[in-house]
């Protein structure tokens, strides 16, 4: 059976449990507070690596990241503008190479304690059935996140050189900065890995493995202002220039929140 065919069968599926869909709430896995694991890297790259998925829509788009699971149909977070620069319907292409057809479930909203709107936020869900087990991240919160912590970034850089086939890396780094209040999009937590386009929506881990953030800014952008808070003000210049140095991550903890109280 060819991918046409899942195509059709999963619409059909789609179709049939739409109402059902509009309502899911997915399982979530959430780390319990205790005392963190430092992890090797290998076990990093092979947690990051199962939980890190491909997305394509006409062509290699993005990362994203499994989150979430409702009975076969999993849920997967990646940045609202991956999704944008493709068409519906998605593909999903897991550690085991396998394709599967996704939908866009909601677009996110970021709820931001500097304003009394929702803000939007630069997060979106996809999701596809499979009745394969695969594992779910562990998210983390931020709260305890500090400067100078080790973390690692993960996802598909996009292959400057022309070859179809997008490899997965890890990259380490060190947090920068945790900002009080988020950027435009819900950035507040800079990093010094090295991201490249196409590790967007990818998952950033703390040294226990678990997810503390989604890649989507990579350092020195090249077009527009991305350092404006939510709040419509803008830093002083000089901290725009040290913004600018550095990769940039949505905390998954937000997500959480408005999952949460939906």
């Amino acid at each position: 059976m060819d991918w046409r065919q899942n195509f059709i069968i999963v619409i059909a599926s789609f179709s049939s449990l739409s109402f059902v869909l509009a309502l899911l709430v997915p399982h979530i896995m959430v780390a319990v507070e205790q005392p963190l694991t430092r992890l090797s890297q290998p076990q990093l790259q092979s947690i990051a690596s199962s939980i890190t998925v491909k997305i394509l829509g006409g062509d290699f788009l993005g990362s994203g990241i499994l989150v979430g699971k409702q009975g076969q149909f999993y849920t997967v977070v990646t940045n609202a503008h991956v999704l944008r620069a493709g068409i519906a319907p998605y593909q999903i292409q897991t550690d085991d190479g396998r394709l599967h057809v996704a939908l866009p479930v909601e677009k996110l909203n970021l709820v931001s304690p500097y304003s009394t709107s929702l803000q939007e936020a630069d997060l979106a869900l996809l999701q596809f059935h499979a009745d394969i087990d695969y594992p779910l991240a562990l998210i983390a919160s931020t709260s305890k996140l500090n400067i100078g912590n080790n973390v690692y970034a993960a996802g598909f850089p996009r292959d400057m050189e022309g070859n179809q086939q997008q490899k997965f890396v890890l990259k380490s780094g060190k947090v920068s900065l945790v900002l009080n209040k988020a950027l435009e999009g819900g950035y507040q937590i800079a990093y010094t890995n090295d991201i490249q386009k196409g590790m967007s929506g990818g998952p950033v881990l703390n040294h226990s493995g678990e997810v503390v953030a989604v890649n989507g800014m990579h350092a020195e952008p090249l077009w527009g202002n991305p350092y404006v808070y939510q709040d419509g003000t803008e830093p002083e210049l000089f901290v725009q220039k040290q913004m600018q140095q550095y990769s940039w991550g949505i905390p998954l903890e937000n997500y959480l929140k408005l999952r949460k109280e939906k």
